[in-house]
Formats: structure tokens, C-alpha cells, sequence
């Protein structure tokens, strides 16, 4: 991505320091080129805080994707979810950490890159941001029993556009 691509601020959430914005990586023929209106980062992090259910795609062993939807919180730049050790999924990550997520809309996009990072839970600091966030959105306390593991994303990108208007403001997002 070009050092000089255009960062767009929101009073409300700002791009973070650490990101550059700019178009995302598509084929020519999708018509995307400067200047281009960029959707604020506020717009990411308000739809991926209020998503209900984020799905996630995760590779097997033998290369085959697996995606399926799980609960999540979006708190201080990361995506957090957790499942069962003994599940595909995290038997998946434990293989090959790589990860995309996505929410469950085509017209408003939201899609996250990066890697997942297991999250210990002896972090009580942590735990309580997750478990007061669980009590909040799915009325119900962050259930923890001894086989469950908790991951973290920090995404390496975020792509985001509107179906009412890609492709002028297809975003792409790329922390460092």
C-alpha cells in the first residue's frame, strides 16, 4: 500500500495510528480509482460491535476452509470469540492460526484478516471486559468451562464497502 493513501478521521473513532486507508487490492474491471470516498473507520468498528453473530473461515488440515458463525466482541481493536478445544474450529486454528471474518450482511461489508491469538485465562483484566460485554449483549455470562478456549483478532486488515455504493467506497484498511 502507498505511504501516501489517504487516511480519513471520524471525531468519533478515529483510524488508528497504526493503519494506512486505502482502495482495496481488486481487479481493474471493479472501477475503483481516485478519488474515492472512503468510509470512516467509525463505520467498521460501530458495525462490528453491534454484529450479533460473526462468521469466521478457518483451514483444515488438508487445506479445506470451514466457516461457521459464532458469538463475539469487538472491544479495543479486536475481535474476541471462543469455542471448545475439541471443535473443528479450534482444532483448525491450532493447526494453522489464519483467519477471516466476516458479518452476516452483503450489503454493508465488513471483512477481517488476520490471525488468531489464544487468549489466556488467567487474564482477569481481559476476562472482565469479555464477560461484562457477554452479560450486555447476549444476556448471559462469558461461559468458561474447562475444555473452552478463548481467541483474539487483531486484524492485519479490514475491508468494508456498501452495496448501494461499491464501488466508490470500498475500503481497505492495513495495520502494521
Amino acid at each position: 500500500m502507498p505511504k501516501s493513501a489517504a487516511r480519513k478521521k471520524s471525531a468519533s473513532s478515529p483510524t488508528p495510528l497504526n493503519c494506512t486507508v486505502g482502495l482495496p487490492h481488486v481487479p481493474p474491471l471493479y472501477g475503483m480509482k481516485n478519488p474515492h470516498k472512503f468510509l470512516p473507520y467509525s463505520h467498521a468498528e460501530s458495525r462490528l460491535a453491534k454484529s450479533r453473530n460473526y462468521w469466521i473461515c478457518t483451514v483444515r488440515p488438508d487445506g479445506r476452509p470451514h466457516s461457521i458463525p459464532v458469538w463475539g466482541f469487538w472491544i479495543d481493536g479486536a475481535l474476541y470469540f471462543g469455542t471448545a478445544r475439541s471443535t473443528r474450529k479450534a482444532r483448525n486454528l491450532a493447526h494453522n492460526p489464519a483467519l477471516s471474518v466476516h458479518l452476516e450482511s452483503g450489503d454493508d461489508v465488513i471483512i477481517l484478516e488476520g490471525s488468531a491469538v489464544e487468549v489466556d485465562l488467567s487474564d482477569k483484566p481481559i476476562f472482565k471486559k469479555l464477560d461484562a460485554a457477554s452479560r450486555s449483549k447476549y444476556k448471559m455470562p462469558l461461559m468458561v468451562v474447562p475444555q473452552s478456549v478463548l481467541y483474539s483478532l487483531r486484524p492485519r486488515v479490514i475491508l468494508a464497502w456498501t452495496e448501494k455504493n461499491f464501488p466508490t467506497n470500498a475500503t481497505r484498511w492495513q495495520f502494521t
